[in-house]
């Protein structure tokens, strides 16, 4: 699939999530399509007990909690990428306090009206939502502390131009605190695309090590990786693809789908 054909179906699913709810979104193929089978709760973590959640800005689509190793400090300025209705916003507004700035980019209409009905109803004067593509974001050069972003960097086609912008829109010895999902080791296609009907959203996942590489080619230092999520396959989809020794490495974490919580630094005078 081309990188704009693929963008137009990303913009077209998360339209439809975002008129749901929660629970219809964590029962149906990445949110929607009525796949019955998907357990999308393989993903989300538990933001219950996080400060500044709203629970109206929650719709049970990230792989992680990425503000919770992301060193966000009072009166930080803080981006999230694929902001949806304004969850990891809010968390972040939180720790950033009145002092501080966040801003969430999504280039998918329905959702920025979610997001923005969220913040006009909380009151905030100081969380925004801008309309953008994150491998073309309209900011200026060194604009923020600190990005975060909650299982969306899988979905962009463009991998190396996604953190070529996050490099370029942080501030000298800003960073990043991602998470996402990701592959160990190589697993055939069809695999994937049976994992994407069981556990949603694996499509467009890379190889740890290639991932990795990416974000040192763009010149980030201190990668660190905080937080790792194996997604459990049952065995009868295994074997379908993979031979007992492969199934073997998957159950030793050797092979498989993770989701991972990531973080590096932007350094540079």
């Amino acid at each position: 699939m081309k990188a704009e054909d693929l963008k137009y179906v990303v913009q077209e699913r998360y339209g439809e999530i975002a008129k749901q709810s929660k629970i219809q979104n964590e029962t149906s193929c990445c949110g929607v399509g009525g796949c019955c089978t998907v357990d999308y709760t393989i993903f989300s973590e538990n933001y219950n007990k996080e400060k500044g959640y709203n629970p109206d800005a929650d719709l049970g689509l990230g792989c992680g909690i990425p503000t919770q190793f992301a060193t966000i400090k009072e009166g930080d300025s803080v981006l999230d990428l694929g902001s949806g209705a304004g969850n990891d916003c809010f968390v972040a507004r939180a720790i950033v306090g009145e002092k501080g700035k966040i801003t969430g980019i999504d280039f998918t209409d329905a959702m920025l009206e979610k997001a923005r009905r969220n913040v006009e109803k909380l009151g905030f004067t100081n969380v925004e939502f801008v309309k953008g593509d994150i491998e073309e974001m309209p900011f200026g050069d060194n604009q923020f502390d600190v990005i975060v972003s909650n299982c969306v960097l899988n979905l962009v086609p463009d991998k190396q131009n996604a953190f070529s912008e996050i490099y370029r829109v942080l501030k000298p010895k800003g960073h990043f605190c991602v998470s996402d999902v990701v592959i160990k080791g190589e697993l055939p296609e069809k695999l994937q695309k049976d994992a994407e009907m069981y556990a949603g959203c694996v499509s467009g996942a890379i190889e740890m090590d290639k991932y990795m590489g990416i974000i040192r080619e763009q010149g980030f230092h201190n990668i660190e990786i905080h937080k790792q999520k194996e997604i459990e396959l049952p065995v009868d989809i295994l074997k379908n693809y993979l031979t007992d020794t492969e199934i073997l490495k998957f159950k030793n974490k050797e092979i498989g789908i993770f989701s991972i919580t990531i973080s590096a630094e932007k350094i540079k005078m």
